[in-house]
């Protein structure tokens, strides 16, 4: 009754009236001098009728011989904003963990004096319902950054808030814009490449290509160490073009060109210094330079910005999987960016067989897509974001598992697939472990729009499944004698046993831990390392050291730095063998010694804590890693420990933690929230920083 009589108020009784303007009362809904209502009439909107609004009745009605009745419609409610939803969403659930004191009340100041620190989300029950916002904004003097979920926060050099431009990325301890450095040099020229294409400054590159000989010995060394951990290329289809062009570069079409100029690079990156002297009687330096800036010509050539040319995108991806260990994290995220806009504009993140695309162009699409896929991973992880392609913005399915010789241009039929080891058996183990990532990265449920996790018992099960299905689909195929087999195994392995230390981790940052699992803990690590130590000792793979260059499993390294530094834990044995194969370690990766970025100076900081608290017995003299850490930390580790703890604040690292999904290259599943990798609890990274520093986390 009560409504009835509220829309019945609403009525506005009609008069008679002369035909005049409407007055400022008939805005007010007055019903004086009314000529014309400003809504529509009832039975006008229930028809979807113009209606001309004339009073006493409409022309529509009029000639309908219906009773016409003006009635305002209804004032529209507010719509609801997302934002504030989740905004009260996340107080609510901050207020349930303050009263089970599972939250701390006050916040840490961060060592700018703002409070920067983004909701920590605790992960002491196995299935609660949390909000997932991470990250930090780092702002200082107009500029700002945000890093998400990274481990390790600011242990290395600088403040939280130094935003520099270069940000400890060059090798030599200088500004990362010094063009006398590898890292600056690679910043001029990609600057170079993208205001070059805008520009169209093109030249001609015909001098710049290697004479026949040099060209098919490096089109020889690309066909054996780099195309079999990469497959972007049809090797008989570019093989012919590389022949032609290597006898008459003048008749080079300019996509043509890029394509070789960076399979020249590729190759001599993925060569040792004695064999670049040997072959070619020059450095590996001035070959890489001198292929290099090529490269960035010929794409200046190719108006790469503008092209829809798959030989173009195929030579700047490779460019760029050579380029992600040399150049500076924060410009190689950008430039990958470029790479995923370039595939997009070409379609490539829509299945060609859905597209009716020709088998041969929707097996190239798909491995060339499931090169960028991982290659934008591993940019957002190395440059602190986090942020990377969404799993549900592309439907590319994985490319089959065939040989190069079952697909040529121009093909009718669909390839058939074969079971057992193919040469995409690398690439296809890479991509079974990302599709686990996919189906169970760090949002494992959705149930009504809330997120809910699973159990460590279901994570390892789910690990068990994987790993029993790339055993069963490649790794059982896998031949001792062939190189690339012995790669895939080691690798492969190496990958599961570091997705179960990840699965762990939370009981060592919590502090939790038992000896047992500890020990179970640093099992699994030391498989890992020796499993590094193994390919790198190994003639065979020597190949294929390029590759392991990007991706080294940092995580098990600091598991056993940190148990290192536990006084007791080791036996006598115990402890001289794991420093041997700390030792191995710091042998095989000279750029933890070499290099300036923020993850190899806390690697490092860590190990001379480890060495200081717990040297091994047995000791002659010092080893040489270790006085090259010295060198390069000791002076500064007291000062810098001695202001973070008067600041009373926890800094940021801003390189990511290495992480093992990376070890095949995966992007798209790390978790579905795409943020550092596949990280079983959401974490505060922080707790490393503490760990790091000797403190307690809690």
């Amino acid at each position: 009754m009560e409504a009835k009589s509220t829309a019945a108020s609403r009525l506005v009784p009609i008069a008679p009236a002369p035909a005049s303007a409407p007055s400022a009362d008939v805005q007010n809904g007055s019903t004086a001098d009314l000529t014309t209502m400003r809504f529509n009439c009832q039975a006008c909107v229930r028809k979807k009728v113009k209606c001309d609004r004339a009073v006493p009745t409409c022309s529509s009605c009029s000639k309908a011989k219906l009773h016409c009745v003006y009635q305002a419609p209804l004032p529209r409610k507010r719509k609801r904003s997302q934002v504030e939803d989740v905004y009260e969403r996340l107080a609510r659930y901050e207020r349930i963990l303050q009263e089970n004191n599972l939250l701390p009340t006050n916040s840490t100041p961060t060592s700018c004096g703002k409070d920067t620190e983004a909701l920590a989300l605790t992960t002491r029950d196995p299935t609660p319902v949390k909000p997932t916002r991470s990250g930090k904004l780092l702002s200082a003097e107009g500029k700002s950054r945000y890093i998400d979920n990274v481990l390790l926060l600011d242990a290395g050099e600088g403040d939280l808030c130094d935003l520099s431009d270069s940000d400890q990325d060059d090798y030599n301890g200088d500004t990362g814009s010094d063009e006398s450095t590898p890292t600056g040099l690679l910043g001029v020229l990609a600057a170079h490449t993208v205001f070059g294409a805008i520009l169209g400054s093109t030249q001609s590159l015909t001098n710049q290509h290697p004479s026949y000989e040099e060209a098919t010995k490096l089109w020889n060394t690309y066909v054996q160490n780099v195309e079999p951990l990469c497959k972007v290329l049809h090797v008989p289809t570019v093989a012919k073009m590389v022949d032609t062009v290597a006898k008459q570069p003048a008749v080079a079409l300019k996509s043509d060109e890029c394509l070789l100029f960076a399979i020249y690079y590729f190759a001599v990156f993925s060569m040792s210094e004695a064999d670049c002297l040997q072959q070619f009687k020059q450095t590996k330096n001035h070959l890489m330079s001198r292929y290099r800036t090529a490269v960035c010509q010929a794409l200046v050539n190719a108006s790469w910005l503008k092209t829809t040319a798959m030989p173009v995108l195929q030579a700047y991806t490779l460019f760029l999987i050579a380029m992600r260990t040399q150049i500076d994290s924060h410009t190689f995220w950008i430039l990958t960016g470029i790479a995923i806009r370039l595939a997009q504009r070409m379609g490539l993140h829509r299945d060609g067989e859905s597209l009716g695309l020709p088998p041969f162009e929707v097996q190239m699409r798909r491995r060339l897509f499931w090169q960028l896929l991982p290659l934008d991973g591993y940019a957002g992880q190395v440059c602190g974001t986090g942020i990377s392609i969404s799993p549900n913005s592309w439907d590319t399915k994985p490319p089959l598992n065939i040989n190069d010789d079952q697909i040529f241009p121009g093909m009718m039929q669909q390839p058939q697939e074969q079971r057992g080891a193919s040469e995409m058996i690398f690439c296809l183990s890479r991509i079974e472990l990302s599709n686990f990532y996919t189906r169970t990265g760090v949002k494992m449920k959705e149930i009504g729009g809330t997120i809910q996790f699973k159990d460590a018992e279901e994570i390892e099960r789910l690990i068990d499944e994987v790993e029993d299905l790339i055993e069963t689909k490649f790794l059982r195929y896998c031949d001792i004698l062939n190189p690339l087999h012995v790669f895939t195994m080691g690798i492969g392995r190496s990958a599961t046993n570091a997705v179960r230390l990840r699965a762990r981790m939370p009981l060592l940052l919590t502090q939790t831990i038992t000896d047992a699992e500890r020990r179970e803990l640093c099992t699994l690590a030391e498989k890992i390392l020796d499993t590094n130590s193994a390919i790198y000792g190994n003639p065979s793979m020597k190949k294929f050291r390029w590759q392991m260059q990007a991706f080294f499993l940092w995580d098990a390294l600091l598991c056993i730095l940190l148990s290192l530094s536990e006084v007791g834990f080791y036996s006598t044995s115990e402890l001289n063998a794991t420093w041997n194969k700390v030792a191995e370690v710091y042998s095989n990766h000279e750029e933890l010694v070499k290099r300036r970025r923020t993850l190899h100076v806390s690697i490092g900081k860590l190990t001379l804590k480890a060495w200081i608290a717990n040297p091994p017995s047995k000791l002659s003299s010092e080893p040489a890693f270790i006085t090259a850490l010295r060198a390069h930390h000791e002076p500064k580790v007291n000062t810098q420990q001695e202001r973070v703890y008067e600041s009373g604040g926890t800094e940021q690292v801003t390189e990511g933690l290495f992480d093992y999904n990376e070890l095949f290259d995966n992007s798209h599943g790390k978790d579905l929230n795409l943020n550092s990798g596949f990280t079983l609890d959401s974490t505060d990274w922080v707790v490393w920083d503490q760990l790091c520093r000797g403190t307690s986390p809690g």
